[in-house]
């Protein structure tokens, strides 16, 4: 276990902006998380649960609480199961390593969120998505451990009460330790070359090279927020540091220097025009922490 004091929190998530943390306490077994969650029990302190950062941003007045993070033991990847076609996955794995790792045991499944640049945990939480596939498609179970510390259990797919862009996670307050996917044996070759042309759409159309946190807004019923923001005339758009992505106007990107207030900025100057113009209420994507 490690514990570091006032962390720069730009430096662990992939906006690159934001304040600093009272605390980080990166955790490297099950029982050293039930351990600090028992302690922030204790203490009521407020506290977040960090997977990869790639859908957080701390405001620039920083964040008095604990972030909590999952270190490197749960990282790891394995094939589960008499038949070989499921994966038991620690939380703390990006996706994009148990895409490598199902596309070198030949499974078929997880192609979907080859590209997307999260944790295992984040994307459970989130019930993450892209190109027509979901975590809640191929998530059997997960085993969590409650806020408080004290309770192990395993829940089953459809006890996640997966959605869009959410899980009982989000009420709960728990958290996933590993989870269980549920694949198919395919051709390593056509896995291969899916997972190369969604890659191809992904660069073609998304701004990959400047940092951000994905789509920033979640998709409001009936509409897309790309096109929304697009045909209100914010493409390109910036406050400071922070501009809406003139390849993909669903992003708000940080094209160098952007303070957390920048893009909250330019968030809410999103909503409100996008409001104004067409009645539509975009809500965020990203999580916003902070005092």
């Amino acid at each position: 276990m490690e514990r570091l004091k006032n962390i720069e929190m730009k430096e662990y998530t992939s906006f690159k902006a934001g304040g600093k943390a009272a605390e980080l306490i990166i955790v490297e077994s099950v029982d050293e998380l039930r351990q600090v969650l028992a302690e922030i029990d204790r203490e009521q302190k407020p506290y977040l649960i960090l997977g990869n950062g790639s859908n957080t941003l701390v405001k620039d007045s920083g964040f008095a609480g604990t972030v909590v993070k999952l270190g490197e033991n749960f990282n790891q990847v394995k094939v589960h199961g008499e038949t070989g076609e499921k994966l038991v996955c620690g939380c703390g794995a990006l996706m994009s390593s148990v895409a490598k790792f199902a596309l070198a045991e030949s499974l078929t499944g997880f192609e979907f969120a080859s590209g997307i640049p999260g944790s295992i945990g984040g994307a459970v939480f989130m019930n993450a998505g892209a190109y027509g596939g979901e975590m809640k498609d191929i998530v059997e179970s997960v085993n969590l451990v409650s806020r408080d510390g004290r309770i192990l259990r395993t829940v089953s797919g459809a006890e996640m009460d997966f959605s869009y862009r959410h899980s009982i996670l989000q009420e709960t307050g728990e958290v996933a330790v590993s989870v269980v996917f549920r694949l198919s044996k395919g051709d390593s070759a056509e896995i291969s070359d899916t997972m190369r042309e969604l890659t191809r759409r992904r660069n073609e159309k998304q701004p990959v090279q400047y940092p951000s946190a994905g789509s920033f807004f979640k998709r409001p019923e009936g509409f897309f927020a790309g096109k929304l923001i697009q045909d209100a005339g914010l493409k390109g758009i910036s406050v400071g540091g922070a501009q809406v992505s003139e390849l993909h106007s669903g992003f708000i990107v940080n094209r160098g220097g952007a303070t957390a207030t920048d893009i909250i900025d330019l968030m809410h100057l999103v909503q409100n025009t996008v409001f104004d113009q067409f009645g539509v209420q975009l809500e965020p994507e990203v999580r916003i922490i902070g005092d």
